[in-house]
């Protein structure tokens, strides 16, 4: 999906941007290839490009695209929709792209602290290692309910800045 009419760009000033958020995407732990889809679906007015777009702008093979895509649908942080009347995907980043990501996350967090108590449960409360598994299960606890009051203020801020829920 092209960007609309009259959107003027520069190219290498995009490409940039991709590159370099894209390398503070890595720093923190996201995969390259996933990283620069990212960015640049992010960079686009639109929100959304097509895999031959995507391998076009980013100079990139359409196995890789389609490797980061699956990436990115796995963490929540792009949907796939077939192009009206054709047999295209494209791709989505959404506004509430951080959302999703952060929200998947508190699941894989909820995970950890189950194996944490099964772990102090095991190793014992009282031993070294218990009491560590025990400090680092009330960490995770901790930061779980922050996050989720951390979300409700982002709601109401989105809502009073942009004018949506």
């Amino acid at each position: 999906m092209a960007e609309p009419a009259g959107a003027v760009r520069d190219p290498e000033a995009v490409s940039r941007f991709v590159e370099h958020f894209a390398a503070q995407l890595v720093e923190a732990g996201l995969p390259r290839m996933p990283a620069r889809v990212f960015g640049a679906l992010l960079a686009s007015d639109t929100g959304v490009l097509t895999s031959a777009e995507l391998g076009e702008q980013l100079k990139v093979s359409p196995a890789a695209v389609s490797g980061a895509v699956r990436y990115l649908a796995q963490q929540h942080m792009v949907s796939r929709e077939r192009e009206p009347g054709s047999r295209r995907e494209r791709y989505r980043v959404h506004g509430d792209q951080w959302y999703e990501a952060l929200t998947n996350r508190e699941a894989v967090i909820r995970r950890w602290e189950d194996a944490l108590r099964e772990g102090v449960t095991n190793l014992g409360a009282d031993t070294p290692a218990g009491r560590r598994l025990a400090e680092t299960l009330a960490f995770f606890e901790f930061v779980e309910k922050e996050v989720e009051a951390m979300m409700e203020r982002w709601r109401a801020y989105r809502a009073e800045r942009f004018g949506r829920d």
